[in-house]
């Protein structure tokens, strides 16, 4: 969800690339039911959403890494000490007080109304975490400089 919804944030920017992978996910599984529907009302399209699992190379690559709990948040930084620098949770510079700092519930095997109140907690974060990269990014140097 989080993924569909920062893709959607920033489809007219071509300077940021958005890409998810889980701790324990499944390599290859689509998107529940209640993930796409809720979604596709919000005209994103999620059919072609394939899980994966988080690699050294995507952790190497990625400029930020956000993080749904803070169970992620520890697990990718023991997987990956190096990644301890740019790995936060999404909801960690939230303008609400009401969310910051906390996790965003998971709401795998539940109702419908877990997958909309996840929805609104991205939908409230995640425009946070767009402006926390616009103001610590850094593009790399030119070759050659």
């Amino acid at each position: 969800m989080a993924e569909g919804l920062f893709a959607e944030m920033v489809r007219q920017r071509p300077d940021v690339v958005v890409s998810s992978a889980g701790l324990s996910a499944a390599d290859g599984q689509r998107a529940s039911a209640h993930t796409v529907e809720v979604l596709k009302r919000e005209g994103i399209d999620l059919s072609s959403f394939r899980s994966s699992m988080i690699t050294r190379a995507m952790v190497r690559e990625a400029t930020h890494i956000f993080c749904m709990t803070s169970g992620h948040r520890e697990g990718i930084e023991m997987m990956f000490p190096q990644a301890a620098e740019k790995t936060y949770l999404v909801c960690e510079f939230c303008a609400g007080d009401e969310l910051r700092g906390e996790d965003v519930p998971d709401p795998i095997g539940m109702g419908r109304g877990a997958y909309e109140e996840t929805f609104r907690t991205l939908k409230q974060a995640l425009p946070s975490v767009l402006a926390y990269i616009d103001q610590t990014w850094k593009e790399p140097p030119a070759k050659g400089s």
